[in-house]
């Protein structure tokens, strides 16, 4: 059974210098990395932190932030900054001069920092210019906005190594100095030198241009997608390791890194896609089919069934992007043995057919009050993953396994959506979750054996509902059922309720406040299951809703998001860390749904949907060894699509069209009401 103190931790955030803590006031982290290397550029400009810090991690080493290779026990990443010497005083950043962003002039991503101090503008740049080395480079342009020469000096460094550099600077001049960080053999220590210059590598530049381009026309939008594209293959190692949230849990999730893989897929890092998907398939799944979670392997009650859906549905959503059949035939055992693990008979509820244990997706169980039944999301991404390894299974000529499973999630999708005593759907809309016994769970009380702090709201009296649930608009996200049937509205509709729950400033929870085991706050990446959903239902008000709180949180800066937002109680739980999953679910967001590709295995299907106050959309996207160009306008009458591409129209409708695909580029414009 589960350990319930797995999630316990002792990393007590008061303890040591607080450039330690996650959580700083108005904080961003910008990460770069190729595989080889990760870093995260601290920006901190209210003072609890230091101001310009900078993480170099091992990326094939999990662990938390005080565990950087560039934390200093006792002065944490205040060495890692740049200090100015002019006359008798030190110069550093100044939180009300510090500016960083994302700098679009570059052919990789590159952060760029300003501040000012005394008569000085420092420019700092920050990237990752060697594909296949753990090197990263920092350029820093110092300019005298003064009236007199001066001599100064600059220093940096790492723990007790420091690298000075002596300036002369008349009035108006500007020098460049480079600083090169390397990962030692060991992967244990970091080497700082100073460089006279420093250059991008070819390679690197190729793999930057054989990533998606995308231009919404709109800052905020443009911001999230870059964001997105540049941080998630950061944080993912070479060989396609990652944290399921970094620096909280140490640990990994078949779940959290197959929706990484399709967000790698979206944005066009198809080999850092296949190479996370080998991995799942070859290390963290059995040979029996069964997936871990949290780094375990868990006894069948405590299983998280949707896992093999997910990654069929991430396996699927690669194959059909790239073509590439070679993943399947290679791995073709591990997947089919994926696709039959959910059916065995340990799961069956016979008397529905659907599947039944004591584990929800939000991975609460047993000890948390939850009973063995059947859960939506285990149901929902069983069905969709058994209908993808259909068609996968057909693309490779595996036809008797594509009847079979073609059929059991057509099965398991009726009975869900039909079945009046065991189906997910009472009252019009989706529930969580139903008993053996056919009875709604509706709340849950959790046992003595959790250990449970007093202090989290599950632990109070009163009521603990399950319902409403995030999780419960993953059908409308997903195409699963119509968004614009009634089931859909209302499930919806009930959904609103996570709004602002115990806080202020706005976010949805994951779930009812008062059934949460853990701390209380809204969370991000959940939020983004909603704005799919919303999108599918044209209800752009509140898509618009939810990206403006997201602009509005510690982290937006950078476009890198913490799980969620509120007073986390740590210890015993973790310091709360940046969730890559958030870069996958906003690229689906912006590529699958606003943008609308979606790739079937005989045409490229778009389906666009332009936001209000979005007019225009211009796009290039690697798929199947070539090339689509992307151009959807809005237009001031109504009607159907307009298409126009070199490639055949095979139809239009008046919300989509379907395109063949072709060797050539593709080039599509689309005009659209």
């Amino acid at each position: 059974m589960i350990d319930v103190v797995e999630h316990f931790y002792d990393d007590d955030p008061s303890r040591g210098h607080p450039d330690v803590r996650t959580r700083l006031r108005d904080v961003s982290y910008f990460f770069l990395g190729n595989g080889y290397i990760q870093a995260a550029i601290q920006i901190a400009p209210s003072g609890d932190g230091t101001p310009i810090g900078l993480l170099i991690m091992d990326p094939d080493q999990l662990a938390k932030k005080r565990e950087s290779l560039t934390m200093d026990p006792n002065y944490g990443l205040e060495q890692t900054m740049i200090r100015i010497r002019s006359g008798r005083s030190w110069l550093f950043p100044q939180g009300n001069t510090l500016r960083a962003h994302w700098w679009k002039d570059s052919s990789i991503p590159v952060v760029r920092v300003v501040w000012q101090n005394s008569g000085y503008f420092i420019s700092e740049f920050f990237c990752c210019p060697d594909f296949k080395k753990p090197v990263m480079v920092r350029e820093v342009r110092i300019k005298s906005l003064r009236k007199i020469a001066a001599t100064l000096k600059l220093r940096t460094g790492l723990f007790r190594d420091c690298v000075q550099k002596i300036l002369h600077l008349n009035p108006g001049d500007e020098q460049n100095l480079f600083f090169h960080y390397t990962l030692e053999p060991s992967r244990k220590k970091v080497h700082l030198k100073s460089l006279s210059k420093a250059k991008i590598g070819y390679q690197t530049v190729k793999y930057w241009r054989s990533a998606a381009k995308v231009s919404f026309g709109h800052p905020l939008l443009d911001h999230y997608f870059d964001a997105a594209l540049y941080q998630l293959p950061a944080v993912i190692s070479q060989t396609g390791r990652v944290d399921g949230s970094i620096w909280q849990y140490n640990r990994e999730w078949v779940r959290d890194q197959a929706m990484m893989a399709v967000g790698l897929t979206l944005s066009g890092h198809h080999g850092k896609a296949r190479a996370v998907l080998q991995r799942l398939i070859s290390e963290l799944v059995t040979d029996e089919g069964d997936t871990i979670d949290s780094s375990e392997r868990r006894h069948p009650d405590e299983v998280e069934l949707d896992q093999n859906g997910v990654l069929l549905y991430a396996i699927k959503q690669y194959v059909l992007w790239t073509y590439d059949l070679e993943l399947l035939s290679k791995n073709w055992k591990k997947i089919k043995a994926v696709a039959r693990f959910p059916l065995k008979h340990v799961f069956r509820h016979f008397p529905s057919g659907l599947l039944a244990n004591t584990r929800e997706y939000w991975e609460r169980h047993r000890a948390h009050g939850i009973k063995k039944g059947m859960e939506l999301a285990h149901q929902l991404f069983v069905s969709l993953g058994l209908s993808d390894a259909s068609l996968l299974a057909r693309m490779i000529d595996r036809e008797k396994e594509a009847i079979e499973w073609e059929a059991e999630a057509k099965r398991i999708r009726h009975t869900m959506l039909t079945d009046k005593k065991y189906g997910l759907v009472e009252g019009g809309k989706f529930i969580k979750r139903r008993g053996v016994d056919g009875t709604v769970q509706k709340s849950i009380e959790p046992l003595a054996e959790a250990q449970l702090p007093d202090e989290v709201p599950l632990s109070g009296k009163g009521d603990h509902p399950l319902d409403p649930d995030t999780s419960t608009v993953l059908p409308i996200a997903l195409g699963f059922i119509s968004p614009d049937s009634d089931l859909a509205k209302q499930t919806l509709g009930s959904i609103e309720l996570l709004w602002n729950q115990d806080w202020k400033g706005g976010g949805y929870g994951r779930y009812h406040v008062r059934s949460e085991p853990d701390s209380p706050g809204p969370w991000p990446f959940p939020s983004l299951f909603i704005a799919r959903a919303f999108t599918e239902m044209q209800d752009h008000k509140k898509v618009w809703r939810i990206f403006n709180w997201m602009n509005s949180l510690p982290g937006a800066l950078s476009g890198s998001w913490f799980e969620f937002y509120g007073e986390r109680l740590a210890p015993p739980f973790p310091q709360v860390g940046i969730t890559p999953w958030t870069w996958a679910e906003m690229l689906l967001l912006l590529v699958h749904h606003i943008i609308g590709l979606r790739p079937r295995k005989e045409h490229l299907r778009i389906r666009p949907q332009l936001l209000s106050g979005i007019n225009r959309i211009q796009a290039s996207f690697p798929i199947r060894n070539t090339w689509l160009d992307l151009d959807v306008e809005r237009r001031a009458q109504q009607g159907p699509l307009g298409v126009e591409s070199n490639s055949e129209v095979r139809k239009i409708s008046e919300k989509e069209a379907e395109i063949a695909y072709s060797k050539d580029k593709i080039e599509i414009k689309i005009t659209i009401a």
